[in-house]
């Protein structure tokens, strides 16, 4: 008789763990996935396309409902977890229903930050998250509006351009001296900020949000500088926090985010976490790739595999504001590395790469991403690159001939 194993969760972590444990342990397990959004699973990456109608919102999701069934999984979307009974072996889901576990895995994700200030809570100051945004902010760029976007990193972005692309007025903010600070360096950062502004996105850098005006609906936002600018809404897109209430209500430990070990375990037998709401050593990765990465390793250690969860090399390889962006690894150097770096404002290309023990241990790319896979493979196996060191900028197809691949 199959294990009862409830996901909690119905995002991209929570497909992929399904998809693992269907090729690793198929019929081992009866599996329910329990999600608050009223729909399957989606790409949650591809939502700033579907704001700038690029591509259609069923589109993107990740399967069709006949996967999940072929697969012999209860999807139950729409309905919101409550409560977790670890003696009972039970989790509450809203409407005082209830479903037993053998096993129970929280792939609850994030949620939104809305910055503390004065007037947060007026009409028309909203996030960007789910697809029920979406369709929020397509209203908002359909009506000409004056849009304020809070946040230059990944989330914020994106917001920007799909209602810039929509039809919206978009003014984004960020707090630090250049967009993207934890994916770019200076030099990337600078470019991305002149492609991003040639497609009519006005950017404001060191800009320190003090408060909202409006009576009750949002006007304007006030910077810390003096400057206003009007808006017709507001949208944070600054940061996301692990939802990790369901787990510590329970008593399951948790920092920033679900503590789990090299097996994805909690301090709960049979428990587990994984994508944006676990914390893995100390880190929340808030990335699609580590949180796959965790899934292939779940899944196994489920089918009765004994692999070893041991972090992730944080990449990000994504067309951001229509950009395509990539960067890896150490980035940044030490006073040991070096640099290779080339750059080219006129064709919108920039690319460095960091070289450590005559390894490369860092890169960044902004235009031309071609390589990008390549270079994420370098870094994660550690390869030794003095044969191909002088032509590896130019990418794989010149560093490594043919008859040498």
């Amino acid at each position: 008789m199959s294990e009862p194993l409830v996901v909690v969760g119905n995002g991209m972590a929570a497909a992929r763990l399904v998809d693992e444990l269907a090729k690793a342990a198929l019929g081992r397990y009866a599996i329910a996935v329990i999600g608050d959004e009223p729909r399957l699973a989606y790409n949650r990456v591809l939502l700033s396309s579907v704001l700038a109608g690029e591509t259609a919102s069923h589109d993107i999701e990740l399967r069709p409902a006949a996967w999940w069934r072929d697969r012999g999984v209860t999807l139950k979307y729409g309905s919101t977890a409550t409560g977790i009974d670890v003696g009972r072996r039970e989790l509450r889901i809203a409407n005082e229903e209830s479903i037993a576990f053998s096993r129970l895995v929280l792939a609850t994700g994030s949620t939104p930050l809305r910055l503390n200030v004065a007037g947060a809570g007026l009409a028309g100051v909203h996030t960007f998250r789910d697809s029920r945004d979406v369709d929020l902010l397509l209203t908002l760029a359909a009506r000409k509006k004056r849009v304020v976007v809070v946040g230059g990193g990944l989330l914020g972005l994106e917001a920007a351009y799909g209602l810039a692309k929509a039809g919206a007025s978009v003014t984004l903010l960020h707090l630090m001296d250049r967009l993207m600070e934890r994916q770019l360096d200076a030099p990337a950062a600078q470019l991305l900020k002149s492609l991003v502004e040639r497609k009519g996105i006005r950017i404001l850098l060191d800009a320190n949000t003090a408060r909202l005006h409006g009576e009750t609906r949002v006007e304007g936002v006030e910077l810390t500088d003096g400057r206003r600018i009007d808006a017709d809404a507001v949208i944070f897109a600054a940061g996301i926090r692990p939802n990790v209430a369901l787990a510590k209500d329970a008593g399951i430990a948790v920092n920033r985010g679900i503590v789990v070990d090299d097996h994805l375990r909690t301090g709960e037998a049979d428990i587990f976490a994984l994508g944006e709401c676990a914390e893995h050593r100390g880190i929340c990765y808030g990335l699609v790739e580590p949180a796959y990465e965790q899934a292939r390793v779940l899944a196994r250690h489920l089918a009765g595999g004994t692999v070893a969860y041991g972090g992730s090399v944080v990449a990000t390889n994504l067309k951001v504001s229509g950009v395509s962006v990539f960067s890896a690894g150490d980035f940044t150097g030490a006073e040991t590395s070096e640099a290779i770096v080339l750059n080219d404002a006129g064709r919108g290309t920039y690319k460095k790469l960091v070289i450590s023990d005559g390894r490369l241990a860092g890169a960044v790319l902004v235009g031309d991403v071609t390589d990008a896979l390549w270079y994420l493979e370098l870094i994660r196996n550690r390869e030794p690159i003095a044969r191909i060191r002088s032509r590896m900028m130019f990418g794989r197809s010149l560093a490594i001939p043919a008859k040498a691949a």
